[in-house]
Order: structure tokens, then C-alpha cells, then sequence
């Protein structure tokens, strides 16, 4: 891909993803051809502020899970009321990394 587009790809992006593999994504991109960047441009990522909010106001009912994706876990804080509080607190520190690792692993299994 041009440098170009992967340089404004990662400016409107960059806090979707871990900061420590972003170098890695960077040179993945790179090395992808041109036709990759219509699909990648296209791809919506999840918001880890979205879901740091939905996790502090809805975390107990598991919405935060279900939207990493993570079902078992999800149904799991809705019937236990988030295992007591407990994994609901646990989630407020951690959501926000699962965001990023989730759309990292998303965006090098469509590169």
C-alpha cells in the first residue's frame, strides 16, 4: 500500500489499537497490496471509550462483553448480575484493552 494512506489510515485510527503493535501494523499494511486498503477502510473498529462507558453503566447486564464479542462471558454477568460486582469491576480496568487487542486481531486477519 502507499505510505500515504497508511499514514492517514493510522492518524484517524490510532487509538483503536495497542500502541505497542502498532509498528507491526504499520509495516503489515505496507507490505499489503493495493486492493487490501478498500476493505481495511471499510472496516468499522470498536470505540475502547464506547465501550469503557457501556462497561461502567451497563457492565453488570454483560452488554460490554457481548459487544467484544465474548458470549459465554456476556451471559455470564447477566445471569450472576456481573459474578456479584466483582467481574464488573475487574471489566472497568481491562475493557479498553480487550477493545484494542480485538480490533487488532481483526484488522491482520483481513490483512
Amino acid at each position: 500500500m502507499d505510505s500515504n494512506k497508511v499514514d492517514m489510515f493510522f492518524a484517524a485510527h490510532q487509538k483503536e489499537f495497542p500502541h505497542d503493535k502498532l509498528f507491526l501494523l504499520r509495516e503489515k499494511m505496507l507490505a499489503a497490496d493495493e486492493g487490501k486498503y478498500q476493505v481495511v477502510s471499510m472496516m468499522s473498529f470498536k470505540d475502547p471509550t464506547v465501550l469503557l462507558v457501556i462497561s461502567l453503566f451497563l457492565g453488570s447486564f454483560g452488554i460490554d462483553r457481548f459487544m467484544l464479542g465474548d458470549t459465554g462471558l456476556g451471559v455470564l454477568k447477566l445471569l450472576t448480575c456481573g459474578v456479584c460486582g466483582i467481574m464488573t469491576i475487574i471489566d472497568w480496568f481491562t475493557v479498553s484493552g480487550k477493545a484494542k487487542e480485538k480490533n487488532f486481531q481483526d484488522l491482520m486477519a483481513m490483512l
